[in-house]
């Protein structure tokens, strides 16, 4: 889950919604009902969030992203 999550965010270019979807296929392989209930959020919310065609508040890809047992770090871009 966290290597292809990365691999997402590097592709995606600061495309939220790309992240978003993601997070959505990563949830969906999880089961998005427990993923749903762990992050305190509906599971017709969370479908939405996760779809790829918005970007999800902030708030909601911290809970997903702690409903999936990762974490968020940042780390220095080598640029």
């Amino acid at each position: 889950m966290a290597a292809y999550l990365e691999a997402c965010l590097e592709e995606a270019d600061g495309d939220a919604a790309f992240v978003a979807k993601a997070l959505g296929n990563i949830a969906r392989a999880k089961g998005m009902a427990q993923v749903a209930r762990d992050a305190g959020l509906s599971r017709e919310s969370l479908y939405k969030a996760l779809s790829g065609e918005r970007s999800p508040g902030f708030d909601t890809i911290l809970k997903v992203i702690g409903a999936l047992g990762l974490k968020l770090h940042a780390e220095a871009s080598h640029t």
